[in-house]
């Protein structure tokens, strides 16, 4: 009996012991993580970072020249550290995605990003890496820190490290760098939040359909590259007539608009046309194609489903309030005028050539919008042909600075609703607006209304 009884009194005492242990578990870790593990604690690791005017860096305060992209900016820069005084810097230890040429994801918010810091900025000031200016392989750009502040009670925050920290930037001898232990700490810590460039989710600006994402300086400047090939790429409407539209978009690096004539037919109809209409800053999703007629290339087959308006091959409204630059040009500029743009390609082993090729202005604005003034009618030129829709336009030969100067029109109609004829505009000085176009070899500028031209 008495063994009986202690057999089972052990029994009970093991099993209470049990419960008890359990319940003192659940009080200890009632998570059930690992009660060892720290806790992650976001950190700004940009204002741990403190910029030391006394190091044996070479710094300079600088203003912003162009913006290009998210790790590269052209800044004017004091005498004696870059030609002209202007210094293409290329900001060390990051790599964001490409937002110039071929976009890549998150390419435009690094570009923006990097941006609004700049114009926020009350103060800007670059510092090299060791006691020199370095450049980068490509041999045109410097190898920069960045370092800025919104206001002279405020400390320096770099720039750099900061985009490295909001997940926009891959890393690119960052470790290595003047600044690579916070740098690698912030990448990590971008990792570790999963934020844009390492993250699951989709950049909502990209276009992810198979179209090549482009910019339309990239298609203009590399133009047969892409010939037959579908594109995608960011615009304004400036211009719709008839049955096509002129679009053109700015690029910061060269400070030019580049356009390009799209070719709508009857490809679109209601709530398609809408997208399309002036004013409008349109993803465009069509096909680049050589027009053997007049010479050029323009863009085609464009779509827009309104049962699929998702569909990744329709075009896309992105905001409207947009208007046509109609820069105002030299007839010299226009006529003589070439601009060196600095090519920039990506070589097998990721290193960067780089090259400048040169283009006539004309040919780089080429369907863009644009205005001159002063302009001496020479002589008018009318299309008489009967056969010809053209019958009734005019080419108006003129004279500024002893630079001559093509303008082309369609057939223009007064209020009366009457055809205007040669002798409205011959011998008279006048202004035009229109868009850059080219005929039969020359580059000519195309006027659509009598309102676009004025009579002095």
């Amino acid at each position: 009996m008495t063994k009986r009884f202690l057999k089972i009194f052990s029994i009970v005492l093991l099993f209470a012991c049990v419960i008890s242990l359990c319940a003192c578990d659940v009080k200890i870790n009632p998570s059930g993580d690992d009660p060892q593990e720290e806790k992650f604690v976001e950190q700004d690791y940009v204002s741990q970072l403190k910029l030391n005017m006394n190091s044996n860096t070479k710094k300079a305060t600088v203003t912003v020249k162009n913006y290009v992209d998210g790790d590269t900016t052209h800044f004017n820069v004091p005498d004696g550290i870059a030609d002209d005084n202007v210094l293409k810097a290329r900001y060390l230890a990051i790599n964001t995605p490409e937002s110039t040429g071929q976009i890549e994801p998150w390419g435009k918010a690094a570009s923006n990003f990097t941006k609004s810091k700049l114009k926020s900025a009350q103060s800007i000031i670059i510092e090299s890496d060791d006691d020199k200016w370095n450049l980068d392989s490509t041999g045109g750009r410097y190898l920069v820190w960045v370092w800025y502040r919104t206001s002279e009670d405020s400390e320096y925050r770099n720039l750099n490290i900061e985009i490295l920290q909001n997940g926009l930037a891959l890393a690119s001898n960052t470790a290595r760098s003047r600044y690579g232990d916070i740098g690698v700490k912030a990448l990590d810590q971008a990792k570790k939040l999963k934020l844009k460039v390492y993250s699951d989710e989709q950049d909502p600006d990209f276009y992810y359909g198979d179209a090549q994402v482009l910019t339309l300086k990239e298609i203009r400047t590399n133009i047969q590259k892409y010939e037959a090939t579908t594109v995608a790429f960011d615009a304004v409407v400036t211009k719709n007539y008839n049955d096509a539209i002129y679009v053109e978009n700015y690029d910061e690096e060269t400070q030019l608009y580049y356009g390009m004539y799209i070719y709508l037919g009857y490809s679109l109809s209601g709530q398609g046309l809408e997208i399309v209409s002036v004013g409008n800053l349109v993803r465009f999703v069509g096909s680049l194609q050589y027009y053997e007629t007049g010479g050029t290339y323009q863009v085609a087959n464009l779509k827009y489903q309104a049962m699929r308006p998702n569909d990744p091959t329709n075009i896309k409204l992105i905001e409207s309030g947009h208007t046509g630059a109609f820069v105002e040009t030299n007839p010299d500029t226009f006529v003589n005028g070439k601009v060196t743009v600095e090519m920039i390609e990506i070589l097998e082993d990721e290193t960067e050539q780089k090259t400048d090729k040169e283009f006539d202005y004309a040919y780089l604005t080429l369907d863009t919008s644009i205005q001159m003034k002063n302009l001496e009618v020479k002589s008018v030129y009318t299309t008489t042909n009967e056969s010809s829709s053209s019958k009734g336009a005019m080419t108006l030969t003129c004279v500024a600075n002893g630079i001559t100067v093509k303008v082309r029109t369609v057939v223009l109609y007064d209020e009366d609703n009457k055809i205007v004829t040669a002798d409205t505009y011959q011998g008279k000085t006048i202004d035009v607006k229109g868009f850059v176009d080219y005929f039969d070899g020359e580059y000519q500028i195309k006027v659509f209304s009598t309102k676009d031209i004025t009579i002095h």
